[in-house]
């Protein structure tokens, strides 16, 4: 799943079950938009939902839910301790991977206009998705909650974004937004003292803490002019933080929020606390994630400390999480678990679990088929080996694409290891990190290059028994057939790019493994006419020619540079090999 979006809406009923069952299903009944919690409180009467996938899939499921909300839930009668003021309050979406925050946007703009014009709701932006300054704060915007919703939208500068700008007894109002992703991170003390352990939150929380005449906590309070307390700031942006003690572990906790990851991260966050720990002659022992966090707040701490130990980034995203885990303790009071943890892991978890429930039901068509680089090796070449006709070249390409790209990559590793060359390993980190991009690229083609060919069966097979049918037919066999053609040639050119790895590498790197440098420069070049063939054989069927031309004359480029870079490689692999063995 290359791109990946949450949204996280609370809906104004946790008591009635079987209005909470009937949003719950409404909101999984959307393909490629997984339903991964459904969370109701009694006391705040408010129930949040879990979405994420696509992000157009998971606009359309949280519209269904919507739509089932507004026609169970009705306001006149709701009450509860949670600050609400609509049967759909609050509906954050939040960026994953591979999507940015501009496109979060205007996919909250779009969810907006949608409940507005499809379920009738009046609808509020809010955060980054808030188009006046004064609305991005859900509180300023929620003030007066429900109860005084009424007397607000009489005024004119209270009017919604979206749908209805009269007030609405039943429905209330609802508050769309974008924010980044945030994370409740706890991280552990090896003391039992709730007061020392608070003292080390207001150190690194950005609120801080009251300023006071002496060095205590109790003492005299240092007023302003005006009389208020003077605040201390902490040395973290954007982070709400307070000390507990954790009487099930006997060790007291600093409990942060981290509620931008963009601005403070997982380690940036761990090794402040550490830092302010060991200025009080505490010691942060371990940390642990409350809820999930993307993948990508895991990798990029497992670099973070991989550079502090001057060793190569670059390896595979299972080691970057091992030592992101280790060096921070997640699995200090527990397993730590990525399909409990990690947004990705859990969306493939859930999806296998409910293709299978589906599968021993007969309620889909659908198995949890393992994808072709999920497989071992030995399943791999005998599916390619098999009757059906995919996967077929391209994958096959592709993946001799990613063992090159991992050999480049692991000479590069190799390299920044070598005794006598340890002031040598950002350079062979680089190239390993440059490696490992296309060797994750190209195991991801690998399936996408098998996509792209069951698009083309599944357009050829759309009705066309009329005029209408038959130009839509077209148009999605047209369409299809572009991709077989467009996948191919990122195959090729991300093969290309690894072999600047496999150059370098052949020169530069360990001595011992030049020949596995020049194996990358076969294999990559092999990928790359590999799919250069399925380029061609794809491009007849393109009835744009200056597209079709375009697209052969990108991919005979891209073959002639891959085999003047192949001879380059292969003649620098050769001159080592020969003067290894005088």
């Amino acid at each position: 799943m290359n791109h990946v979006l949450e949204c996280v809406p609370n809906f104004s009923e946790g008591r009635d079950q079987s209005i909470i069952d009937c949003i719950a299903k409404a909101a999984g009944s959307v393909a490629g938009a997984e339903l991964l919690d459904v969370d109701p409180g009694a006391a705040t009467n408010r129930t949040v939902v879990t979405l994420a996938g696509e992000p157009e899939a998971v606009i359309e499921a949280t519209v269904r839910a919507a739509k089932e909300a507004t026609s169970l839930i009705d306001m006149t009668r709701h009450s509860g301790e949670h600050p609400r003021f609509g049967a759909l309050d609050v509906c954050p979406l939040v960026p994953v991977a591979g999507i940015t925050m501009e496109e979060t946007i205007q996919l909250a703009h779009n969810l907006g206009q949608r409940l507005g014009e499809e379920a009738g709701l009046s609808v509020y932006l809010y955060e980054e998705a808030a188009t006046q300054p004064e609305r991005r704060n859900l509180a300023q915007l929620r003030e007066g909650e429900y109860e005084g919703l009424a007397e607000r939208m009489k005024n004119a500068d209270h009017a919604p974004d979206f749908g209805p700008a009269a007030f609405q007894p039943k429905t209330g109002a609802t508050a769309v937004g974008a924010r980044n992703f945030l994370a409740a991170f706890n991280v552990n003390l090896n003391t039992t003292s709730t007061r020392r352990a608070n003292a080390v939150a207001f150190d690194v929380r950005e609120k801080g803490r009251i300023q006071r005449e002496d060095d205590s906590l109790t003492g005299p309070v240092v007023k302003d002019t005006e009389g208020n307390p003077v605040w201390i700031p902490g040395s973290l942006e954007s982070v709400k933080g307070i000390g507990w003690f954790i009487e099930e572990y006997g060790i007291c906790q600093v409990s942060l929020n981290l509620t931008d990851l963009s601005k403070v991260s997982l380690h940036q966050a761990f090794d402040e606390v550490e830092a302010k720990a060991r200025e009080r002659g505490i010691r942060a022992t371990g940390s642990e994630l409350v809820g999930l966090v993307p993948r990508s707040a895991l990798l990029e701490a497992g670099q973070h400390y991989l550079r502090r130990q001057k060793r190569s980034t670059g390896v595979n995203d299972r080691e970057l999480i091992h030592i992101a885990v280790r060096s921070m303790g997640l699995d200090e009071l527990g397993p730590f678990q990525e399909k409990e943890k990690i947004v990705e892991s859990a969306l493939e978890a859930h999806k296998r679990r409910t293709s299978a429930l589906a599968s021993e039901t007969g309620g889909a068509d659908s198995h949890p088929e393992l994808k072709l680089v999920e497989k071992t090796v030995q399943d791999f070449v005998w599916e390619t080996a098999s009757e059906s006709p995919a996967p077929g070249g391209g994958s096959a390409a592709a993946a001799a694409g990613a063992l090159g790209a991992a050999l480049a990559t692991m000479v590069a590793n190799l390299s920044s290891h070598k005794r006598g060359w340890d002031d040598r390993w950002e350079e062979f980190s680089r190239h390993a990190e440059q490696g490992k991009s296309c060797h994750d690229r190209l195991l991801a083609l690998v399936d996408e290059d098998t996509a792209a060919f069951d698009g083309i069966m599944a357009a050829w097979r759309l009705p066309d028994g009329n005029t209408e049918e038959e130009a839509a037919k077209k148009s999605a066999v047209q369409a299809a057939v572009q991709n077989a053609i467009e996948v191919p040639i990122q195959v090729m050119e991300v093969s290309l790019e690894s072999m600047a790895t496999a150059l370098a590498m052949a020169a530069s790197g360990l001595e011992a493994s030049a020949s596995d440098a020049g194996v990358a420069a076969l294999c990559a070049r092999a990928a790359v006419l590999g799919a250069g063939l399925n380029v061609r054989i794809n491009a007849p069927d393109l009835e744009d020619e200056s597209l079709r031309d375009a697209l052969l004359a990108k991919a005979s480029e891209l073959a002639d540079c891959s085999e003047e870079l192949e001879k380059k490689i292969l003649a620098v692999v050769d001159k080592r090999l020969r003067e290894g063995s005088d």
